[in-house]
């Protein structure tokens, strides 16, 4: 393969990551149309519980580094890497203090300059906290760690789940200085998601904007069909020796878009509108990544094995902040700079390719994986 593995931390904090079936569950339930769902889903035990184990038992950043090639200890620097979630995770910054730590990763915190958590206004009073998005921000804040340890973070909590609110952290985190925008969460289309009070927040120029494809499967979501953002699906990333492999994974969220045109640098013919999703990263629970999180939530407080698009989103938005790049055209501007899967399938529909990977686009992976930055350049 075109990877290999850094062993030194994987031998001495992981248990290396399994393709074997683990049972797994969302952290956040269904919600109303005008609301996003958290698309991370966690590893659980045999009652149902999330897994807690007392040190890290999923892919970890060297793994991550290594399976991308990615240029993390060298690059990022300066840059500021903001993740956009709803309600509060009162844990986050002592959780992920908890991660970098257990990694060798530089301390991130709000003493020295490198962490800022705040509300969908920018201010500093948080908004009410809820368990499963806890789990979500410390997914998000550990994949943006692993893969971009030299970036300042700034996390945005929106005061709800609605769209609404989301969108109003989006803007608050253009606003205060975001290189890169992570979002993991989306919700059913529907008619309006075009208009300037939906689409439009996601409309900042020369800041990439990465949205996870949703989790359950077959079936197009926003925001990840807005054509100002950087769709991410998700594969199943398995090790063999020092060495990785991916097929697409069977929840990643894919498809034709019901209502959003198709962007300029999207070409796939089977499709007459916005096709999702552009790129993919690891996101099968069976495969998963180790997190840290102690906001007891349904019994679990401690390490845990996490997937989800919600992990591709920030591992891709972390491979912008190294690679510079800018716009959702720049993956489709070096696709050869991407590893392609080719295997693997979300379910069954009408046009092969946007439920079945294959070489080339499709829409389970779109057009790859990371492979070194330079696609993201």
């Amino acid at each position: 393969m075109h990877r290999t593995l850094v062993p030194l931390l994987a031998l001495l904090l992981l248990v290396p990551a399994a393709a074997s079936a683990k049972p797994n569950k969302h952290v956040c339930g269904a919600e109303p149309a005008g609301a996003a769902r958290c698309h991370a889903r966690v590893v659980t035990d045999a009652k149902g519980n999330p897994a807690v184990t007392p040190a890290p038992n999923g892919y970890g950043p060297a793994d991550l580094q290594s399976a991308y090639s990615l240029p993390s200890s060298s690059a990022g620097g300066g840059k500021v890497f903001a993740i956009v979630d709803a309600y509060d995770a009162p844990t986050a910054e002592a959780d992920l203090g908890t991660y970098r730590s257990a990694y060798g990763l530089p301390a991130c915190t709000t003493a020295n300059g490198c962490f800022r958590k705040v509300n969908q206004s920018g201010g500093t009073a948080p908004p009410r906290a809820n368990g499963g998005w806890a789990q979500e921000i410390s997914l998000d804040l550990d994949m943006a760690s692993a893969v971009c340890p030299n970036c300042k973070i700034l996390l945005v909590e929106a005061n709800s789940n609605q769209f609404t609110d989301l969108a109003a952290a989006e803007d608050t985190a253009a606003r205060l200085g975001a290189s890169v925008i992570s979002n993991s969460y989306g919700g059913n289309e529907f008619s309006q998601e075009t208009s300037t009070a939906y689409n439009g927040h996601f409309n900042h120029p020369g800041i990439p904007i990465t949205v996870s494809s949703g989790d359950a499967g077959y079936g197009v979501e926003f925001p990840a069909a807005s054509q100002y953002v950087t769709a991410v699906g998700g594969t199943s990333l398995t090790r063999s020796g020092s060495a990785f492999s991916e097929r697409a994974w069977s929840g990643a969220g894919s498809g034709c878009s019901a209502y959003v045109g198709k962007p300029t640098w999207q070409h796939d013919s089977g499709c007459a509108r916005r096709t999702v999703a552009d790129v993919s990263a690891v996101a099968d629970p069976n495969t998963g990544v180790a997190v840290y999180d102690s906001y007891k939530y349904r019994g679990a407080a401690g390490w845990m094995v996490f997937g989800g698009t919600s992990a591709s989103a920030p591992i891709v938005a972390g491979v912008y902040a190294l690679g510079g790049g800018t716009a959702p055209s720049s993956p489709y501007n070096h696709s050869s700079a991407l590893h392609d899967v080719t295997s693997g399938s979300n379910g069954s529909c009408s046009v092969a390719y946007l439920c079945t990977a294959g070489p080339g686009f499709d829409g389970p992976t779109g057009l790859g994986t990371p492979n070194t930055a330079a696609a993201f350049s």
